[in-house]
């Protein structure tokens, strides 16, 4: 039986990560694990819940003998405690996939905020790389159209008159 402290949940990442090497596989890894885990507690504590449920149906007859319905008052007392303790390990597996998914959310959240921050930041570089183009560029034509304006004949022939 479980009793719900048997490995912890935290903020692993998300199982779409795939495979390769590096941080992200070791994380996939660990969210498949906990995951096969947490399936297996719900599995064991839903099963304990309904074999005890079978059992306490079965002893809950009626029989004539005084000694035998004590002795299955005291079974039924005995299943009816380990389907609440299946019941209340179902529930701490419930409060510890609540935390799970909040932790976890603002970890992913955290990671999408440094992932935008990043896209930004390259953003930013390519833009700055690209005014200085536009820059160096219009320095030149400027720089053409003055060597042109210079040594036009109309430019020369203001001056003449002058």
């Amino acid at each position: 039986m479980n009793k719900g402290g048997a490995g912890g949940v935290g903020g692993g990442g998300g199982l779409g990560s795939g495979g390769g090497s590096g941080p992200t596989a070791a994380a996939a890894a660990s969210a498949a694990q906990k995951q096969k885990m947490l399936l297996q507690r719900v599995e064991n504590d839903i099963g304990n819940i309904v074999d005890n449920f079978n059992h306490l149906v079965n002893v809950s007859r009626v029989n004539d003998p005084p000694v035998r319905n004590s002795q299955e008052a005291l079974m039924m007392e005995m299943r009816g405690a380990r389907m609440v303790q299946a019941a209340d390990s179902l529930l701490k597996l419930v409060s510890e996939l609540k935390q799970s998914a909040i932790f976890s959310g603002f970890a992913s959240l955290n990671d999408h905020v440094d992932q935008r921050t990043a896209e930004f930041n390259q953003q930013a570089e390519k833009t700055d790389r690209m005014l200085a183009r536009i820059g160096e560029e219009a320095a030149a034509s400027l720089k053409e159209l003055e060597s042109h304006y210079y040594s036009s004949a109309e430019r020369i022939g203001q001056t003449l008159q002058l």
